[in-house]
Parts: C-alpha cells; sequence; structure tokens
C-alpha cells in the first residue's frame, strides 16, 4: 500500500507494476504502455514469465482501474465496462501471491476539490474466491526448474525485457 499512496501522491497515478521477491532480491516490473489489449496481455505474460525466470517467491501486482460492483446480491453484474458505469468507482487494486495463498485489496481513491489525490478510502471488499482474468495467477504453481527459469528468461530477452539491478531502492529496478 506504501508503494501505491508514495505514486499516487507525487505522480497522481499508479502505473501497473509488478514486484516480485526472488531469491537474488525484490524485483519490480512497469511496462511502458497499456494502451491496448495487446499491451495489457504483454505485461500479463512478461509477469509470469518474470516469475518463472525468477523464481518468484511471491508477487504482486498494483493496478488503477475503474470498478463496478453489483447492486444486488445474485450472479447479475452490470453489462456496462466500469470505465463507461455512471457507477464507476476509481480504485488501486492489489492482488499479492505466493505459491498456495492468494489475497487482494482494493483501496477507493479519495481526491480534492482540484482532482488531485488527497487519500484512500475504504473500498468495500469483494468477496472472492478466485480471481480471474488476465492478471490473475501470476505465480507459477510450483517452484520452477532451472530448465524453466532458463527458458523463461530466453523468452523474456525475446520480447525485448531484461532485468537490470540497480540497487537496494526497489523505485531503482
Amino acid at each position: 500500500m506504501g508503494y501505491a499512496e508514495h505514486m499516487m501522491a507525487t505522480a497522481g497515478s499508479v502505473p501497473p507494476t509488478l514486484m516480485a521477491a526472488t531469491p537474488e532480491g525484490f524485483l519490480m516490473f512497469v511496462p511502458k504502455s497499456l494502451k491496448d489489449v495487446a499491451e495489457k496481455d504483454k505485461f500479463a505474460n512478461a509477469g509470469r514469465l518474470l516469475a518463472v525466470a525468477h523464481k518468484a517467491t511471491a508477487v504482486a501486482l498494483v493496478l488503477e482501474t475503474w470498478a463496478t460492483s453489483a447492486k444486488r446480491p445474485g450472479p447479475a453484474l452490470p453489462q456496462v465496462p466500469p470505465s463507461q458505469s455512471p457507477d464507476r468507482v476509481e480504485v488501486v487494486v492489489i492482488m499479492a501471491e505466493a505459491r498456495g495463498v492468494k489475497a487482494q485489496q482494493f483501496l477507493s481513491i479519495q481526491r480534492d476539490s482540484r482532482g488531485k489525490f488527497a487519500r484512500f478510502g475504504t473500498s468495500p471488499e469483494p468477496e472472492f474466491n478466485e480471481m480471474e482474468g488476465r492478471f490473475a495467477q501470476m505465480m507459477p504453481p510450483k517452484k520452477p526448474s532451472d530448465k524453466d527459469a532458463q527458458m523463461a528468461k530466453m523468452r523474456l530477452a525475446a520480447m525485448g525485457i531484461i532485468v537490470e539491478r540497480k540497487g537496494q531502492n526497489p523505485m531503482w529496478n
């Protein structure tokens, strides 16, 4: 939550960010752009490959998005995309995973009269048994072998993604 709050306070938004705890240390991945579906898919796929390539023990995904929720209990969800819904709420979602453990937190974005970030408000926690979608299940189900890690590094290199170690400050990686 500290990262999201820092980015909102200093930049006014949170870039899509994957963070991973690995045996070599902390890793952050921020894509250049998420302008379309292909870029979103590439970010999700690269995140999964990074988790395998660096044998991540845990990952967290931080995304700023619009959200809507069903007004009444039951399977009926709004048919309008959240970004177009009059009932939308601007949120930052944090999804964290380790093998066998998953958690998520939704932080509603509170803005002042000028539209600047003021603070995070409480957002009703949706009850999910399992998150679904392109950004779910970022962790491999079992610890990757050395061969799997090497293959994932080669695929990342083919995508133009090379990990740079820039020191202890997570903002540098």
